[in-house]
C-alpha cells in the first residue's frame, strides 16, 4: 500500500509540473496519458504479434493514434515514455523530434514508419514515407520525407555549415535475412520543408588525390556480425568498423564483416572529412620500462616468478 501511495504521489507531482509549466494544460495531461496507453500497446503488438495481418493492422492504428495525440496543443513537451518500441530522438537544440519504428514483414522485408514533429505549440508534422526499396543510388540522392530511406534512428547529431544548421541521423535497417545496414542521413530544413541528404561527406582517395562527395553514408554488413557506427563524443569523430569481405553462409555469397580496424569522419568547416584509419598510432616508447623476461628464465611470459620445479607461476 505504501509503495502504491508513493507511485501516486510521484505521478501526481509529474502531472502538476507539466501543467504548471504552461506548456501542457492540466486537462490535456490525462488525454495524452490515454493516448500513450494505446500507443504502448500498439507498439508492443507491432513488434511481437506472430501474425502479419495483425502487425499491419496494429501499425495502422499506431499511426492514426499518434497523429491524434500529437494534435494536442503543446504535445511536443509530452515524452511518451511508455512508447518503448518506438524510437524518439531529439537534437540538442530541441527544435524537433523524430519518431521511427520498424515493421517486420518477412525475413527479407522490413518496413519503416516515422514522423518529424517540430517544436511548435500547434502541430507541425512531416510524415516519413519509406521508399527505400525504390532508391537506387542511396548515398548520392537528395530525398524528401515522402521519399524517405526508412530506418530506425538511434542517434541525432547537429552541426553547422555555411548554409545553416544540419543534423546527422544515425539509423538501422534490418534489410534482409543475411545482411543488415546502418546509415548516416542528413536532415535540414529549407524554405519550410524537410530535406534528407546533403553533400557533406568527403572522401579523398589517398592514391589518386581525387575526392568523392556523398549525401549520406550507408554500410551493409553480415547479419552475423556486430557493426558499430556512431558519433564518439570523446574523440569528436564519427567512428565505424572497417568492413572486409569473407565467405558467408550457404546462399549468402561474400559477407562484409569488421576486420578490427576503424574508419571515421571528422567535422571541419561544415563538412565531414573521411579519416581512413582511426587509432593508427605507434608508441615512441615501450609500454613497459624494461623487458618482461630480461634474459631471466626464472620468470614466465607474464613476468611472474616461476615455482620451483617448473610448475605454474605463483599469483
Amino acid at each position: 500500500m505504501k509503495k502504491f501511495l508513493i507511485v501516486l504521489f510521484i505521478l501526481g507531482f509529474e502531472m502538476a509540473a507539466l501543467a504548471q509549466s504552461g506548456k501542457i494544460t492540466e486537462a490535456d495531461i490525462p488525454v495524452l496519458q490515454a493516448y500513450e496507453d494505446t500507443l504502448g500497446l500498439c507498439g508492443f503488438l507491432v513488434v511481437n504479434d506472430s501474425l502479419p495481418e495483425n502487425r499491419f493492422a496494429t501499425c495502422k492504428k499506431l499511426i492514426t493514434t499518434l497523429v491524434q495525440a500529437l494534435k494536442v496543443k503543446n504535445s511536443f513537451n509530452y515524452p511518451f515514455e511508455q512508447l518503448r518500441t518506438v524510437s524518439i530522438q531529439y537534437p540538442r537544440d530541441s527544435t524537433f523530434r523524430i519518431f521511427t519504428w520498424q515493421l517486420y514483414v518477412d525475413v527479407n522485408d522490413y518496413r519503416y514508419y516515422g514522423a518529424i514533429q517540430m517544436n511548435t505549440p500547434d502541430l507541425k508534422l512531416y510524415p516519413l514515407i519509406d521508399r527505400s526499396f525504390e532508391i537506387e543510388s542511396e548515398e548520392y540522392e537528395v530525398l524528401s520525407p515522402e521519399n524517405w530511406y526508412g530506418s530506425l534512428y538511434y542517434n541525432i547529431r547537429q552541426f553547422d555549415t555555411a548554409e545553416g544548421r544540419k543534423y546527422l541521423l544515425f539509423g538501422y535497417d534490418g534489410y534482409s535475412l543475411f545482411n543488415k545496414r546502418k546509415l548516416i542521413d542528413v536532415l535540414s530544413f529549407q524554405d519550410g520543408k524537410a530535406v534528407l541528404g546533403a553533400p557533406v561527406f568527403y572522401e579523398k582517395n589517398p592514391e589518386t588525390g581525387g575526392e568523392t562527395v556523398r549525401n549520406r553514408i550507408l554500410k551493409e554488413y553480415s547479419a552475423e556480425a556486430s557493426f558499430k557506427m556512431n558519433y564518439d563524443e570523446t574523440w569528436g569523430l564519427i567512428i565505424f568498423d572497417h568492413l572486409t569481405a569473407m565467405g558467408g553462409n550457404y546462399g549468402q555469397g561474400l559477407a562484409m564483416v569488421p576486420d578490427g580496424t576503424y574508419e571515421g569522419y571528422k567535422l571541419e568547416n561544415g563538412r565531414w572529412n573521411w579519416v581512413q584509419t582511426v587509432w593508427n598510432e605507434t608508441m615512441d616508447e615501450a609500454p613497459r620500462p624494461e623487458p618482461v623476461l630480461d634474459g631471466r628464465s626464472s620468470k614466465d611470459i607474464l613476468g611472474k616468478q616461476k615455482k620451483a620445479g617448473g610448475g605454474k607461476s605463483s599469483n
